[in-house]
């Protein structure tokens, strides 16, 4: 039958997905194991995904002066409550909330009004305008980032917040992503609305945004997940406060111990910082597959 896959096909591509799967989740599998196990069960490679489990001396407690009897501890609880009294990790997970929703409300914000102007309003120049929105999308982050950190400096902004949210406030690709999604709406619904006496604010905000969830929901996740594990732009401004660390910043409260034995603190610390995300995603992956599927960008 014509466009029926032969099994050979079929058994290819799955073949293809689980191997592309097993190396996205190799990480992770590293990552939680590391965080269950101890330190010479890290350095040998034993122990298998829990490890033994087994009693182990902290060696940091015993350089601090205490007896080797009383620094005896479980790895899994050791490398957890290391990972909270090491560095003051909650600070940093509020942090990250207080950063990456600010940016997600203001690119809100500010993307469904233009979103709505490209897609429903005709005026001279609309075209040009989402040429420029294109042109953006191809910009890296790391090309602007000198004259972003010099204006902000200049500003005075540095070792804030003001420096972690300004500069990521506009989205060119929620702009983008809203706009694809406003040209499904039918123009009916926008007439309809305008006959009631609504103006063009209050149709963006009272009748093009309630339809715009499932698409909203799909960039809350691209725009969460960017800013959460961002550690190149609060590396780069936030030099001396340690009040104002975002979560991945927290994980260089570990670094710099070449004996390893702080990885297991480390990796629990990146769990916990994932976790969230993880969560969040299971939690929202229908409406975001809908949102994605809506808005074309399959």
């Amino acid at each position: 039958m014509i466009g029926q896959s032969s099994p050979f096909s079929e058994a290819l591509k799955h073949a293809v997905l689980i191997l592309g799967a097993l190396i996205v989740i190799l990480p992770f599998y590293v990552m939680v194991s590391y965080s269950l196990k101890s330190p010479r069960e890290i350095e040998t490679n034993t122990g298998g995904f829990f490890g033994a489990q087994e009693q182990m001396v902290d060696e940091y407690c015993v350089k601090l002066g205490n007896a080797r009897e009383d620094c005896l501890a479980t790895p899994v609880i050791h490398n957890y409550t290391q990972a909270f009294k090491k560095a003051p990790l909650l600070r940093y997970l509020l942090n990250g909330v207080i950063v990456t929703a600010s940016i997600f409300l203001i690119q809100v914000l500010v993307a469904l009004p233009c979103a709505y102007a490209l897609s429903k309003l005709k005026f001279w120049g609309r075209e040009i305008v989402f040429g420029m929105v294109l042109f953006c999308l191809l910009i890296p982050v790391h090309a602007i980032a000198l004259p972003l950190y010099i204006m902000l400096a200049k500003a005075g902004l540095t070792n804030s917040y003001a420096a972690l949210v300004v500069p990521w406030t506009i989205s060119v690709f929620g702009i983008f992503l809203m706009r694809q999604f406003f040209k499904t709406v039918p123009d009916d619904l926008i007439d309809a609305a305008r006959m009631d006496g609504m103006n063009e604010f209050s149709i963006v905000w009272k009748v093009m945004l309630p339809t715009a969830i499932p698409a909203l929901m799909a960039f809350a996740i691209f725009s969460v997940v960017a800013h959460w594990n961002d550690y190149f732009w609060p590396r780069v401004v936030i030099t001396g406060n340690r009040d104002l660390y975002t979560p991945p910043l927290g994980l260089r409260e570990f670094k710099g111990d070449g004996d390893g034995s702080y990885w297991g603190p480390m990796m629990a610390t990146a769990t916990i910082i994932v976790t969230p995300l993880i969560v969040a995603f299971l939690m929202a992956q229908k409406r975001f597959i809908e949102g994605i599927t809506l808005t074309g960008m399959k």
